[in-house]
């Protein structure tokens, strides 16, 4: 780690001439890791310590304003350890050097990280000395890996656990309509499914920008009437339209989590999976740790149940409706567990053996034809943040069909976007303009704060709860906009790794619903 560190610091560091300072961001697999890189260099540069370096992730504090700083040419730091929030989205022409402390396989978060080197600078070198080149250093074979995968491997979009359960109950009705031997109890048992999910598709708002496109289909469904008897299109139709849309919930992580590995269990048991044993245990192991919470009112009411979990004797004649029993009546508790141990984190102590650096001339291409299209439209948003729509968005107040027709006016008419044509053609059409504004001029600090102005006034917040709901505004205020799943994903799950529901258990709903509602003011009401 000393010798990269010195490696890096002693090639392209120092710009001669001029006030601007060469900036280097490098970027590192996680938080602790990040925290390391820069307590290394600190200790082997005590000259430079505590501002040449720095750390940029969600766990700093006032981080906008430390990335604002890193943005501007000559102020520091110089060198900014990244954890996920430089890959994309920053303008530094300064940067001249890339250091891959990471590994990465998604083909486009690669080449949006390499793009953080190829904005151009002029007079970085001197008086008509231009930035002509950057340096990528990478110590992760990103670049041989990439060689030889040019693809990559993409990440593919996780099925959210609600819908999930959605979908598992759909199965578990068709699986009982079709049971060649049907009884009272398996007869009740889907009409008591079929009422849960037509309760949640009644109760979906057709006016959401969501839930319109499928409003026939919501209306179909919300009537009681339609889910006597579902056809094979209707389980088509329910599952391609409405399994992963909103719908009100009234559980919490902890207890859909349990709801998902009962319905596995149960829809395991008509289709005789292999799975069934290992779901079994699973529960057996939740009974054990409910068994340690005697103390605790809401346990002790179903003690019994949770004992005869654990005995064999209770499992060798179980129904698909004794299932459900235990569903209902334990998926409450399920929060009082105690989380699994953390991993420890573990460190090396090896020297680092550097050969020659390998020169990879043509990593980067000019194409004159984009000429940074994005880039220009970006600063072209960036210096119009006074436009009304434009302010409108970033202090998070709704915008108008009216609003969204003036921006487009201004937008569409400016030179840096040319035309709309160019502009979908190289940001789609999948995201509502009003959002992707949003994420290029970020939140307004004050306006995020004020959004969450009710949980930072509770005088009963333990300090840990204040830095996590502070996480998310300056998540908020860096993004623009945040998708409630990654109070669930690192780094909100550094300090309790069930993320919000760890932290927060209380009001995770409330923030939640904040949060959905701080996205909703960037689409048109």
């Amino acid at each position: 780690m000393d010798q990269v560190l010195a490696y890096v610091m002693e090639n392209g560091q120092k710009i001669e001439g001029g006030d601007k300072l060469g900036k280097t961001i490098v970027f590192a697999a996680n938080q602790p890791h990040a925290d390391f890189i820069v307590k290394r260099f600190d200790e082997n540069y005590p000259h430079l310590a505590g501002k040449f370096c720095r750390t940029i992730h969600n766990k700093v504090s006032y981080v906008q304003s430390l990335i604002d700083d890193f943005s501007l040419s000559s102020k520091l730091p110089q060198i900014a350890v990244s954890v996920d929030m430089l890959d994309t989205g920053i303008d530094v022409p300064e940067c001249v050097n890339l250091v891959f402390f990471k590994r990465v396989r998604s083909k486009t978060k690669f080449w949006q990280m390499i793009g953080r080197g190829t904005r151009l600078c002029p007079d970085l070198f001197g008086p008509g000395l231009n930035k002509e080149y950057f340096n990528v250093f990478d110590f992760c074979e990103n670049l041989e890996y990439f060689g030889s995968n040019p693809e990559g491997v993409e990440a593919h979009l996780q099925e959210g656990i609600k819908t999930k359960i959605f979908r598992r109950r759909l199965s578990l009705i068709d699986q009982l309509s079709q049971t060649s031997k049907p009884d009272e109890s398996l007869a009740k048992l889907r009409t008591e499914i079929a009422d849960v999910l037509y309760h949640g598709v009644s109760q979906m708002n057709v006016d959401s920008f969501v839930v319109r496109p499928h409003r026939r289909y919501v209306e179909k469904f919300s009537q009681r009437d339609n889910w006597k008897e579902l056809g094979p299109g209707d389980i088509v139709d329910l599952s391609q339209h409405l399994a992963d849309l909103p719908t009100p919930d009234d559980g919490d992580e902890f207890a859909r989590r349990f709801d998902l590995l009962l319905l596995n269990l149960q829809l395991g048991m008509l289709e005789s999976s292999p799975f069934v044993p290992r779901w079994e245990q699973q529960v057996r192991e939740i009974a054990s740790g409910l068994e340690e919470k005697e103390a605790i009112p809401a346990v002790k009411v179903h003690w019994v149940l949770i004992q005869e979990l654990q005995t064999d004797e209770y499992w060798q004649d179980i129904t698909l409706p004794m299932l459900e029993v235990v569903r209902r009546k334990l998926r409450s508790l399920v929060q009082f567990l105690d989380p699994e141990g953390k991993r420890e984190h573990v460190y090396t102590n090896f020297e680092d053996e550097l050969g020659e650096a390998k020169l990879i001339d043509g990593l980067i291409k000019r194409d004159d034809s984009l000429k940074n299209y994005r880039l220009k439209v970006e600063r072209f948003v960036r210096e119009h943040e006074d436009h009304p729509t434009i302010a409108r968005l970033k202090q998070n107040q709704p915008i108008t069909a009216a609003d969204l027709e003036a921006l487009e006016a201004i937008l569409f008419s400016a030179e840096a976007a040319e035309n709309r044509e160019r502009f979908q053609q190289t940001y789609g059409t999948d995201k509502p303009l009003g959002k992707l504004i949003r994420e290029i001029v970020g939140l307004n600090a004050n306006a995020a704060k004020q959004a969450f102005a009710e949980f930072l006034s509770l005088g009963t917040l333990s300090g840990d709860q204040i830095t996590f709901i502070n996480q998310i505004i300056d998540h908020l205020v860096h993004n623009g906009t945040m998708d409630p799943a990654d109070l669930f994903k690192p780094p909100f799950t550094d300090m309790h790794d069930q993320g919000l529901i760890g932290v927060l258990p209380q009001l995770a709903q409330a923030v939640v619903r904040t949060i959905r509602q701080i996205n909703e003011n960037a689409l048109v009401a």
